[in-house]
This record gives structure tokens, C-alpha cells and sequence, in this order.
């Protein structure tokens, strides 16, 4: 089933639901353009960068459901999003990757003198992470970082991060918290003026804290795998639990969609000669 764009998007693009989530056939060029656009106007926007993880997430919890819903840019982040987007009819579709989404979008970021943040992870690997992007951008502007307790935040820190990044000036906010927890914080902050993207794990790739997949598998969708035995305690659910989970609903979704599509042909053809004797 198509999933409807609206007016989220100077240059719209094909969507479709994945197992009922909205996912977005984006591309980086693309999914680039309409970051840097929103940011040089100063518009309150926010992205999201899915993976399975998202989809099941959505299922699960109606709330969040909607959190990805009223998104401006759902990204497929993961090789099965690409997949399934192919498998429903969007064609060329490409995964925009959050680790290698940021530095681009930095590198335009400093040409356009676009101030950006960073919010989410740990001071140290904050700073890794800005040592790191200053070398390969350095025209980069960067006018905020902050790493927020684990903990759930009081309305009252909330308020005192909000009011920090709009006095900073950031047009463009990475936000780095993981899934489910940046997408609720971005959907809850949506109205602060700045492009919020959330990038996940890209903060701790980027600094150099943790190691990427070979991009062999990342190419055959075994990314999970490299980061399963990396961090099996933290990440064993996820990936042994949601992407089973996943498989089976895509396949029922693509099972369902087949037949009814290739049913309706046969229906009208069988009612057509009713009414023909």
C-alpha cells in the first residue's frame, strides 16, 4: 500500500508501508537536499532513520507508530527497508545509512555555513566525534553539543535543553539516543527550530568508538550479524527477537498484497461474464 507524502517534502518521493510503518524512497542526494533546504530556512523539522527495529517498534506500540507517521523524511537505513521498498514497487530504491548520512550532510552543512549540533551518547565520545568531523569539514560550525543523563529527564532539564539549543543557534541537530528513545525525544521537541535528524549508533562509528560492518556485509543485509557478536548482551533482543518478527510480517504483508492484486484481474474478468449470460 502506498503511504502518502503530502506536503512534507519540497521534492516528493515514492512511499510505501512496511509492515504498516511509512518508509520513504529516499535517496542521500535527495534525502540531503531536503535537510539542508529546511535547515538554511530555519524550519522546525525532524528525520528519522529506520531499520527493522523501527518497523517492529511501530507494530508494538501505536504511539510511536505515529511518531514515525508525522516524520518529515523516514530514511531506510537498513538493507531489508531497501528490500522490502523494491519488493513493493518502488524502483531504485536505496538505503541512506546514518553513519555515512551525517558526514555528507556536515560537509554541506559547512559549505552552506549552516551551525550544526550534536546531542545524545557520552562527552567523550562527543568530542571524539567533533575532532573527527573537524578534520574531514573544517569550515564545519559547530555551536552545540550536549550529552543528556541516561536517566528519563524531568520536564524541567527538558526545558533547559530546548532553550540551549535554540540560544545556540544550531539549523541542524544530530541526535544520537538510539531507537525508540531520539524518535520520541525528536516528535516531543518538534517544534524547536532546528532539523533534527536521528542518527543512532552513527555518533560512536564517526569517533571511532565502535567498528562498522565490512561493507560486504553490509551489503548483504548481515549487518546485525557483525553488530550481534560485537554486542551480544545489548543487542541480543533486537536481532534474534524483532528480526524474525519481521520476516514473518513482511512475508504475510507481500503474501496478502499478491494475492489481492493478482485475485482482483480474476474477479472482474468472473463478473464480467456474469453479466454477459
Amino acid at each position: 500500500m502506498d503511504a502518502p507524502v503530502g506536503s512534507r517534502l519540497t521534492h516528493a518521493v515514492e512511499a510505501r508501508r512496511v509492515v504498516g510503518m511509512r518508509v520513504d524512497g529516499t535517496s542521500y542526494e535527495h534525502a540531503t537536499t531536503e535537510i539542508i533546504g529546511w535547515a538554511s530556512r530555519g524550519e522546525s523539522r525532524y528525520v528519522c532513520i529506520a531499520t527493522v527495529n523501527n518497523v517492529i517498534e511501530a507494530h508494538d506500540n501505536p504511539a510511536y507508530q505515529r511518531v514515525m507517521e508525522d516524520a518529515d523524511l523516514v530514511t531506510p537505513d537498513g538493507m531489508p527497508l531497501v528490500w522490502g521498498l523494491s519488493l513493493l514497487g518502488v524502483r531504485g530504491a536505496t538505503r541512506v545509512y546514518g553513519p555515512d548520512l551525517t558526514p555528507i550532510l556536515c560537509e554541506r552543512a559547512a559549505a552552506a555555513r549552516i551551525p550544526v549540533g550534536f546531542y545524545g551518547s557520552t562527552p567523550e565520545v562527543l568530542a571524539d566525534l567533533t575532532t573527527n568531523l573537524a578534520r574531514r569539514c573544517p569550515d564545519l560550525q559547530v555551536v552545540y553539543t550536549y550529552s543528556p543523563p541516561f536517566r528519563p529527564q524531568t520536564p524541567e532539564e527538558n526545558t533547559a535543553d530546548r532553550e540551549r539549543i535554540e540560544r545556540s543557534g544550531a539549523r541542524l541537530l544530530f541526535v544520537g539516543l538510539g531507537t525508540p528513545k531520539q524518535e520520541l525525544w525528536m516528535a516531543a521537541n518538534g517544534d524547536v527550530r532546528t532539523v533534527m535528524v536521528g542518527v543512532g549508533a552513527a555518533f560512536d562509528f564517526i569517533a571511532g568508538h565502535k567498528r562498522q560492518a565490512p561493507n560486504l556485509l553490509q551489503g548483504l543485509g548481515l549487518e546485525w550479524l557483525f553488530r550481534l557478536v560485537n554486542e551480544p548482551r545489548r543487542l541480543w533482543r533486537r536481532y534474534l527477537y524483532r528480526n524474525p518478527r519481521f520476516v514473518v510480517l513482511f512475508a504475510a504483508q507481500l503474501l496478502k498484497q499478491w494475492f489481492f492484486v493478482d485475485s482482483v484481474p480474476h474477479r472482474q474478468a468472473s463478473a464480467a461474464r456474469n453479466d454477459q449470460e
